[in-house]
């Protein structure tokens, strides 16, 4: 367990807060690019406990701006978009989209009045169809190329899932329990007559006669892999979908390997986006622009009477999360042998916070453009076969 200090230390994002400071040292995916249209070109964020717009020029550039105006902290979701940046609804104050006010109506010309009129912003880059932003200090870091978001042999998609009424770590701690799989996925499944629905629940409803975590710090990326060996009739060791530091992790989902990011909102409320990426299978390269990428948003999983429909993973695990409480209060909790890879993550994410308090640089930051050409991770025979596994049980399940 944890004491209620380090339950605080591990838990709030705000700005100014510990953990908070050393999460705006990585870029944050903030939504999907296809929201920001000719039509919509704006839209209200809030991440890392800050309320943001981010918006899309005429001429193109992204902008992540202080939701309230400098001026006189009206909300600027509420103002208008132009070609060169984002008008105050209020007074028609504009910013650029670096913050700079580049135009003060009713102000005498020549007043040094908009050279103290900055907007709060936030550098946005695109990738895979995703914007990034980052919300920490200079110099600013390289946005990750990891394999599955830069590979040419495969095709893309996103998804977007319900706002999940959890704290982020509740949701990345989850990625180092190697356990959980056998009742939460293929126990559940079985339970409902789901096991073979397509979805791979078999793979985890094994005997799992041992299992080991191993701490990855290579010099682009950091993390911790789960090691299990199932047994049953098909003995095997798994080693791979690495949990990726601070917020990521690495999955098989059906016959795709997905990134999933667990984004802090704030305290209480994590924006969970995935990236799948799907092989061609023979090496091909597969043409698919970052406009044609298909974006999904997964229907809210709560009945009317507010209990969750566990007929998916991530339902399942959402009613994990989310039953633990907004912030779970580790200090009331009995851990077990098969924690070991969760009282390692907490280690891990402390030793990071310390890091950064001591005016040092957190692990998994990318500074080499040689380092970020494309960014591997290892998987096992294991996870390789699974997505084959699954892609097969599919496409018989199709044939029927």
């Amino acid at each position: 367990m944890l004491s209620r200090e380090d339950n605080e230390l591990l838990t709030r994002v705000g700005p100014g807060t510990p953990c908070g400071e050393l999460l705006r040292r990585y870029w944050m995916p903030i939504c999907p690019m296809a929201e920001l249209t000719e039509a919509a070109p704006k839209k209200r964020v809030r991440i890392l406990g800050e309320d943001l717009v981010l918006f899309r020029d005429g001429n193109g550039r992204y902008g992540l701006l202080a939701e309230q105006c400098c001026h006189r902290h009206a909300s600027l979701a509420y103002g208008w978009v132009e070609k060169d940046g984002l008008r105050c609804p209020y007074h028609g104050w504009k910013y650029d989209v670096a913050g700079k006010c580049i135009e003060q109506p009713f102000e005498p010309a020549g007043s040094a009045l908009i050279h103290e009129a900055c907007q709060k912003s936030y550098p946005v880059q695109q990738m895979v169809g995703i914007l990034f932003a980052y919300l920490g200090p200079a110099p600013v870091p390289l946005l990750p190329r990891y394999e599955t978001l830069v590979r040419a042999d495969g095709t893309r998609a996103i998804k977007v899932l319900p706002i999940h009424h959890a704290n982020w770590l509740q949701a990345q701690e989850n990625s180092v329990d190697p356990v959980h799989t056998y009742y939460l996925h293929g126990h559940m499944m079985a339970q409902q007559g789901l096991l073979n629905a397509g979805h791979g629940a078999g793979y985890f409803y094994r005997p799992i006669q041992k299992f080991d975590f191993e701490l990855c710090e290579e010099p682009a990326w950091a993390g911790i892999r789960k090691i299990r060996f199932f047994g049953g009739d098909k003995p095997e060791k798994e080693v791979g979908h690495p949990a990726i530091f601070p917020n990521i992790l690495l999955a098989p989902q059906g016959t795709e390997l997905t990134l999933h990011w667990r984004v802090p909102m704030d305290d209480e409320h994590t924006y969970i986006i995935w990236s799948e990426f799907t092989a061609t299978g023979d090496g091909s390269a597969a043409v698919q622009r970052d406009e044609d990428i298909p974006v999904d948003y997964i229907d809210p999983w709560k009945r009317p009477d507010g209990t969750i429909d566990l007929t998916s993973f991530a339902t399942q695990d959402q009613m994990a999360w989310e039953t633990q409480g907004k912030v779970f209060d580790r200090s009331r909790e009995l851990l077990g042998v098969s924690d070991r890879g969760i009282v390692m993550w907490r280690r891990f994410l402390k030793e990071q916070i310390e890091r950064v308090q001591a005016g040092k640089e957190p692990v998994g930051i990318v500074r080499d453009a040689k380092l970020n050409e494309m960014i591997r991770f290892t998987l096992s025979a294991g996870q390789r076969a699974h997505t084959e596994a699954v892609r097969k049980m599919m496409a018989a399940t199709a044939a029927e």
